[in-house]
C-alpha cells in the first residue's frame, strides 16, 4: 500500500506497524500529537518523561503541559487555522532541558483538518550550541593573546636587531618555537604542555644529535597555556644562544636543566633552572651581557608568568632561573 510517499505491507497489521512508529520516535527523543479540527486530542505518543496523563481526565494543552506552556501553545494554535499553516514554540524545561513544538494544520482524506504537534527533546542540542559557543569565545580570547605575543616579539626582537637580516633571523626562529608550543597546546585540547616536551621541541631542532648533551631532571610539570608559550621561547632563546655563542658541543660537556615543584604556603610554584658551562673566547669581551641582554629571558617571560628570572655567568657556568606561580590550566 502506497499513501504519500510512505509504503507498508497491510498483512503487518496496526500492531506491529504501532511498535515500529514509536520506538523509532522515542530514538528519535521526539513525540507526536494529533488534535482535531476542535482542539480535541485524538493521539498522543511518546510522551516525554517529564509529563504525564492524568489517569480518568482528558489531555489537553494545559492539564498535559502545565498552564504556563498550555496557555503559550492554546495562544499559537489558535492562529493556524487553514491547511499547512504552521507554528514552532521553544520551551525551556527549567532544569537545563529544552523542547521544541511543531505544529501544523493539515487536510486528511476525509477532508476532516486535523493539528499535528511534534515535540523534540532538543537539550542536547542546546548544550552543544553553548559548548561550541563558549569554545568560540575561548578561541578568539586566545587568538587574541597570541596575537599580542607576537606583536611583542617583533617589536623587542626589531629594537635590538642591527639589520634587516638579523631581525628577521631572529624573528622567524621565535616565532617557529610559539608555533611548536602552540601545537602541543592544542594537542592537549587547550590544557596546555608539559615541560619536557617543551624542551624536546627546542633541542630536537637544534641539536638533535647531540640530544645527550641537553639532560632533564625534576618535575614533568604540566603548565598553563600561556606558560606554555612563554617558557617555549624562554626554552628557544637558551638553546639558541648555547649553539650560537657556547661551546659545550665542542668541549662534550652536557648541559643540566630541572624543572621542580614546590609547594609553599602561598601556593605551588615550578623553578626551571637551566646550567650550561662556558668559556670564554672572545678576549675578555662582556659574554655576559651579550648572553643576557636578551628582553625575552629577563623581562617578557618572567612578567608574562608573574614570577622572577635570574642569569648569571661565572666560574665557566651560564645559570637562568626562573621560578614562577603555577596556576590550574584556564
Amino acid at each position: 500500500m502506497v499513501h504519500r510517499l510512505t509504503w507498508f505491507e497491510p498483512q503487518r497489521g496496526e500492531d506491529q506497524l504501532r511498535e515500529f512508529f514509536i520506538t523509532a520516535l522515542i530514538d528519535m527523543g521526539a513525540s507526536l500529537i494529533l488534535q482535531d479540527s476542535d482542539g480535541t486530542y485524538v493521539c498522543i505518543t511518546s510522551l516525554p518523561s517529564r509529563w504525564t496523563l492524568t489517569p480518568g481526565m482528558a489531555p489537553t494543552d494545559e492539564t498535559v503541559f502545565g498552564a504556563e506552556i498550555g496557555q503559550r501553545l492554546v495562544e499559537m494554535k489558535a492562529g493556524l487555522t487553514k491547511p499547512g499553516d504552521r507554528g514552532e514554540l521553544e520551551i525551556e524545561g527549567g532544569d537545563d532541558t529544552f523542547f521544541e513544538f511543531r505544529c501544523r494544520m493539515v487536510e486528511m482524506d476525509d477532508h476532516d483538518l486535523h493539528l499535528i504537534t511534534v515535540v523534540i527533546d532538543r537539550t542536547e542540542d542546546r548544550r552543544r550550541e553553548r559548548l561550541l559557543r563558549a569554545l568560540l569565545r575561548e578561541v578568539s580570547h586566545r587568538s587574541k593573546n597570541l596575537l599580542a605575543i607576537i606583536q611583542s616579539i617583533a617589536s623587542q626582537t626589531a629594537r635590538y636587531s642591527g639589520s634587516l637580516d638579523g631581525f628577521l633571523g631572529k624573528f622567524r626562529g621565535r616565532l617557529h618555537a610559539l608555533s611548536q608550543s602552540q601545537d602541543l597546546i592544542t594537542d592537549s585540547s587547550w590544557r596546555g604542555a608539559h615541560f619536557r616536551d617543551l624542551l624536546k621541541q627546542q633541542v630536537d631542532r637544534y641539536v638533535q644529535e647531540n640530544a645527550d648533551l641537553v639532560q632533564v631532571s625534576g618535575d614533568d610539570v604540566l603548565l598553563t597555556p600561556n606558560a606554555s608559550l612563554h617558557i617555549g621561547l624562554a626554552l628557544h632563546e637558551l638553546v639558541v644562544n648555547a649553539v650560537s655563542h657556547g661551546d659545550f658541543l665542542q668541549r662534550r660537556k652536557p648541559i643540566k636543566v630541572s624543572c621542580r615543584r614546590q609547594e609553599l604556603p602561598g601556593g605551588p610554584v615550578v623553578t626551571i633552572t637551566w646550567e650550561e658551562p662556558y668559556t670564554a673566547v672572545d678576549g675578555g669581551k662582556d659574554i655576559k651581557t651579550n648572553r643576557f641582554g636578551s628582553t625575552v629571558l629577563e623581562r617578557v617571560v618572567p612578567s608574562s608568568v608573574n614570577g622572577q628570572a635570574w642569569h648569571d655567568l661565572e666560574n665557566g657556568l651560564v645559570r637562568y632561573e626562573l621560578t614562577f606561580p603555577l596556576e590550574s590550566y584556564d
